[in-house]
């Protein structure tokens, strides 16, 4: 057997619940909008988020504008639109401050591979840069962190499903594709291209939006949680866990 000599993990919706975290900051946005003095319905003000992420993608910066652009003139109520707007972003970032925090068991499992193992633990995920590198310095997982395993598609210039953005991460860390783990939930972004360049593949199957679909490619293992992680680094690579 290949030993394994490192583990990669996807960020959103494998390391936190991006799409629960979503919802809520949404929701706490629009709140403080309509506290504001917006007048508009909280649901029927949720709707245009919402749809504005498969328009435009989750990295789009002016949800808020188009809102207020898509409401009747007077439920601004004669106040500048750029208050609520910041509103809105204040909310939402304040629910970073307050909200956005590994799956417990997620920390608890790497800690202890961080502890007991020689694994080099890294992150691979797709997003813009400095949005990515916030969202791995809030989850307070970076002293477990190897340092040059941190592999942004933004920064990288190559984004998921590419192959080649793994090839990049197995090249700059020197080991070949049956040397690494890679955990992800998104089939089509996650295990397909990991298992193109011979990473052995874990999809996580937790609550999010990418959970009840099929992959194309059958992954090595599929965990529920990070203590049937920890249990297979243990039963299948011998790992002191």
């Amino acid at each position: 057997m290949i030993p394994v000599k490192a583990l990669l993990l996807d960020v959103d919706d494998t390391l936190f619940s991006t799409t629960e975290f979503a919802k809520l900051a949404r929701r706490n946005s629009i709140q403080a909008m309509i506290e504001l003095g917006l007048d508009v319905a909280p649901a029927a003000a949720l709707t245009e988020p919402t749809q504005a992420t498969p328009q435009f993608s989750s990295n789009y910066q002016h949800h808020y504008d188009k809102l207020l652009r898509r409401l009747p003139r007077e439920s601004l109520r004669g106040i500048n639109p750029a208050l609520y707007v910041a509103a809105g972003v204040v909310a939402y970032h304040e629910t970073k401050f307050r909200q956005l925090e590994p799956f417990p068991d997620a920390r608890e499992a790497l800690e202890a591979i961080h502890e007991k193992t020689d694994l080099i633990i890294g992150i691979l995920t797709e997003g813009l840069e400095i949005k990515q590198a916030e969202k791995i310095i809030r989850l307070g997982i970076t002293p477990l962190l190897h340092p040059t395993a941190v592999f942004i598609s933004d920064q990288v210039g190559i984004s998921k499903p590419n192959p080649k953005l793994y090839r990049f991460a197995l090249q700059t860390l020197g080991l070949d594709g049956p040397e690494v783990i890679y955990v992800g939930d998104n089939p089509e972004n996650d295990i397909v291209p990991a298992h193109e360049v011979g990473m052995i593949t874990v999809r996580y199957r937790g609550s999010g939006r990418h959970s009840s679909r099929s992959s194309p490619v059958e992954p090595d293992f599929e965990i529920t949680n990070y203590g049937q992680l920890t249990e297979i680094l243990r039963r299948e690579y011998g790992l002191p866990l």
